[in-house]
């Protein structure tokens, strides 16, 4: 006789109480204690004297609004005592072995980024319009990139190959669009040379049983030979006929783009911009409000009780791969459609792995990927803003910044989480 144990109750919210262990659980009190050490180390050992001004809107806007000035010192005070403030409520929560909510997470980064900005910038100005919208542009590739992670494995396909379908789409767009005369025809050679790199990432993953991690790890060392190859040989001789793409305009929507702070940052960008929004919107809908959907999820989390039902599994992996080349060849053809005039060799400089672990800090969801993708774009453009204004940071640390957010992200603040059950595992029908 097999007997049921009722469950405990509690007067906690479900979605509070936490069945984490306690070690997994006090990675993210430290992580916000050890970021607010850094700002109380630059508060009381690095101060800089003088006031920072946060630019806020710009002539073109459809109101001003004022500058505001901030003392460069009070403010990173002010910012410490807040974060240690919310250090102290995740240390608490832990202990009531509960998560600390994702919101009040976001809340320290955005007070961190404030201080930060305020002691960086001091006696200077920072353009905020141009970092968010920067940090937009830069992250368009990121997004793609993280949409198809997220929807090979939640299919059960590791995608480690998104750099080299970055990279060979971005190779595409420029030759192609250069041929063209269009740069239409590039974003479309873009998605086909991601799909075609996804569709032997799953030949060899889905069909032939090989390891997917190191099938994708190759073909990303494949793709940088073939493009470097092919540019060495065809684009050097001919950039003209080959490597001088048309690039896509910003265009700025009437009305919304020139609402202050919002519209120049979300309205005021270039087609793939707003590509990527539908994109998104999409990918979200499609895996969580769909049939299909569900059939996707469903060989993802158990393939062999999905093929009990009738689901045709490996054919749904090769379906959703194919989906999932083509999104993220359209974040390759940013490269040199909108950011740089041509092609270069390994231009994409490993963002592919950093849109890996996008999908991993967004717990393989949709949205959340793309809002860390959004992170690590603003983590990108910020160097290039405090090397403008001209910050008293180490270029060095600059240029490794968004690698350190990346490691501490998928690290400390994400704790455990888990992928797909079956993410990794080749599935042989009995």
């Amino acid at each position: 006789m097999s007997t049921t144990t009722a469950p405990v109750p509690t007067d906690e919210p479900l979605e509070t109480v936490s069945t984490l262990p306690p070690r997994t659980l006090l990675k993210t009190p430290i992580a916000l204690g050890v970021v607010s050490l850094l700002v109380a180390w630059l508060a009381v050992f690095k101060e800089r004297p003088g006031d920072t001004t946060f630019r806020l809107a710009t002539a073109a806007d459809l109101f001003e609004l004022p500058e505001v000035v901030v003392p460069s010192g009070g403010t990173v005070w002010v910012v410490l005592v807040l974060l240690l403030a919310i250090t102290a409520l995740s240390a608490l929560a832990t202990a009531r072995g509960r998560r600390t909510p994702l919101w009040l997470v976001a809340l320290f980064g955005v007070l961190g980024m404030v201080g930060f900005l305020a002691w960086a910038a001091a006696g200077g100005t920072v353009p905020v319009i141009g970092l968010l919208a920067g940090s937009i542009a830069l992250a368009v590739p990121l997004v793609f990139g993280a949409l198809g992670g997220v929807l090979g494995e939640r299919a059960g396909v590791v995608n480690i190959a998104i750099d080299g379908q970055l990279l060979f789409g971005a190779f595409a767009a420029a030759m192609f669009a250069t041929m063209a005369g269009s740069a239409w025809g590039g974003l479309v050679a873009a998605m086909v040379a991601g799909a075609i790199v996804a569709i032997i990432l799953s030949f060899f993953a889905i069909s032939y049983f090989v390891d997917q991690v190191i099938v994708g790890v190759v073909l990303n060392v494949l793709v940088i030979g073939v493009t470097s190859f092919l540019f060495g040989q065809l684009m050097t001789d001919n950039p003209e006929g080959l490597n001088s793409p048309p690039h896509f305009s910003r265009i700025s929507i009437p009305v919304l783009g020139d609402i202050p702070v919002i519209g120049p940052v979300l309205f005021r960008q270039t087609i793939l911009v707003y590509l990527m929004y539908v994109a998104v919107a999409v990918v979200a809908w499609a895996l969580y409000r769909t049939r299909w959907g569900l059939r996707v999820r469903a060989v993802g989390e158990h393939p062999k009780a999905a093929d009990t039902v009738g689901i045709k599994v490996n054919r749904t992996r090769y379906t959703t791969m194919l989906i999932a080349g083509l999104i993220a060849g359209a974040g390759g053809a940013t490269y040199t459609l909108v950011s740089v005039p041509q092609f270069g060799q390994e231009m994409t400089d490993g963002a592919g792995y950093i849109a890996l672990a996008a999908v991993i800090f967004g717990r393989w969801d949709p949205i959340r990927a793309t809002l860390a993708a959004l992170l690590f774009g603003f983590a990108t453009n910020l160097s290039g803003v405090l090397s403008v204004i001209g910050s008293p940071v180490p270029s060095q640390f600059m240029l490794m910044l968004p690698y350190v957010v990346t490691i501490v992200a998928v690290a400390g603040l994400v704790g455990a989480s888990r992928a797909p059950a079956a993410t990794g595992k080749p599935y042989r029908k009995a």
